[in-house]
């Protein structure tokens, strides 16, 4: 089987097992207890926020660990409202973020909050003069994903924050960067966001686990034992945040060169699938690691049914958001046909030029036997 979905997950790397093993065999005290397999935990514990901080260039003590991107989202979007509910009710974000954010963003609404909806241009982009348009005196926070998971549009995050910041003072920023994380190079220190989001089962570590940058402290998410700096109380997944910490390690240090990799590929897929007839590319594709396809006339999930036989992994858009048409492409004013025909292939660190290859060979005949 040939795995070309990692945009929805992506396979544990070693070092990210391994590390999960231990921690459940050996390391497995509760970092909160005093006796010293507790204190060992602990001191886990603050060894892997500080390699989890170190990737994301933040400081170690503005980390928080969550159970993934979508609570890291709404952590940070129903957070800062409360904190800044009193100073003015109106939002900004785009109409192609993620459900984690834009299902939060229906709820502030029934909250008596007006959300701006930004429009994305036709291959998925949002541009920073848009934001500005949008910006009031009543602006309290911005949200923006740093790469759209289904068009792959790299949004102009730095100036995006900096533009809020300069025009809003009492705005707060956050970007969902669960695709950016080891995609597209920043760092939290000098990116300009208040808040971002990240996710270890996008970068090679388990499901269940993410990771919370905040600027400043704001409300807790969840009461109780004091975990967390206070902000979210509850007995630390260590296992999971060990495997974490280990994939981020395992990668950091040839980042730049696995960003260079996913793009040749990508652009070697590309090129095989501009040369078959039929075959439409959907999106901005900026990012290294996102090919958005369709082809009209046939349904996405005949094409997946068609490709898996032939031993590929593939979705249809967002693996979040089963049996709906998707709404970034519907935002983009993709065409129904194509929408209702469209897949997306995502590689990793892992996809080889054989894997790519072997796709790009296998499509026109799930597209023939189909047709």
């Amino acid at each position: 089987m040939i795995y070309l979905d990692n945009a929805a997950t992506t396979k544990p790397c070693k070092a990210a097992v391994e590390a999960i093993n231990k921690t459940l065999t050996e390391d497995w005290g509760n970092p909160s207890a005093l006796y010293r397999l507790g204190v060992d935990a602990a001191r886990l514990l603050r060894q892997c926020r500080q390699t989890v901080a170190e990737a994301l260039g933040a400081p170690t003590d503005r980390v928080y660990f969550t159970s993934g991107g979508t609570e890291g989202d709404n952590w940070a979007i129903f957070a800062a409202a409360e904190r800044m509910g009193k100073r003015g009710k109106h939002i900004v974000t785009t109409a192609v973020e993620h459900h984690a954010v834009l299902h939060p963003m229906q709820k502030l609404e029934e909250r008596g909050f007006e959300v701006t909806y930004l429009k994305p241009d036709a291959i998925g982009n949002i541009a920073a003069e848009d934001l500005q348009a949008a910006l009031r005196p009543d602006t309290v926070l911005v949200s923006v994903m740093m790469v759209n998971n289904e068009s792959g549009a790299v949004m102009p995050i730095e100036r995006m924050a900096k533009l809020t910041h300069r025009l809003c003072p009492n705005a707060l920023f956050h970007t969902d960067a669960v695709q950016g994380f080891f995609k597209v190079p920043f760092r939290a220190s000098t990116l300009g966001a208040d808040m971002i989001s990240v996710s270890g089962h996008k970068v090679h570590a388990a499901k269940g686990v993410g990771a919370l940058y905040l600027s400043r402290k704001l409300p807790p998410l969840l009461l109780g034992g004091g975990q967390e700096g206070g902000l979210r109380s509850g007995t630390e997944n260590l296992p999971m945040i060990a495997g974490f910490a280990a994939a981020c390690a395992a990668q950091t240090p040839t980042r730049m060169e696995n960003i260079a990799e996913e793009n040749r590929l990508k652009t070697l897929l590309q090129e095989r699938l501009r040369a078959l007839d039929g075959v439409t590319l959907l999106g901005a594709q900026e990012a290294p690691h996102i090919v958005n396809l369709a082809v009209a006339g046939l349904r996405s999930q005949g094409l997946i049914n068609a490709l898996q036989d032939r031993g590929f992994c593939v979705s249809a858009g967002s693996a979040c958001s089963k049996g709906h048409r998707s709404h970034v492409l519907e935002a983009m004013q993709v065409a129904p046909v194509l929408i209702d025909g469209s897949i997306r292939v995502s590689l990793s660190n892992e996809t080889t030029e054989e894997e790519i290859l072997a796709f790009a060979a296998a499509l026109p005949e799930a597209i023939k036997s189909l047709k």
